[in-house]
């Protein structure tokens, strides 16, 4: 059986998530690549420690080429009312995520 790792450990990666997604937000205007590899470091440490990413920041990067959204300069977002869903489109790559509302 596979043992837990400690809660210190736990704690340790969540802020370092956390820092890696502001940094990627702050960065990207002057490096998209360094930023594209911040989110793919914050999920990588996600992955490894095992801690859940809160669903803001899910929906804050493309999950196909690591690209932080920004509405307007990364990403387009639309509302569809027939299927009610946000669609939301990286400019980068091109992939279309879909998130309903109520």
């Amino acid at each position: 059986m596979k043992r837990k790792k400690p809660e210190w450990q736990l704690e340790i990666a969540k802020e370092r998530i956390e820092k890696l997604f502001s940094l990627a937000g702050s960065t990207y205007d002057s490096t998209p690549n360094r930023s594209r590899r911040y989110v793919e470091l914050a999920r990588k440490i996600g992955l490894r420690y095992n801690v859940r990413l809160d669903k803001e920041q899910k929906r804050n990067f493309c999950k196909k080429c690591n690209t932080i959204l920004m509405p307007g300069k990364t990403s387009q977002t639309h509302l569809d009312s027939r299927t009610k869903a946000i669609i939301i489109k990286c400019q980068n790559c091109n992939y279309i995520s879909r998130y309903p509302y109520k």
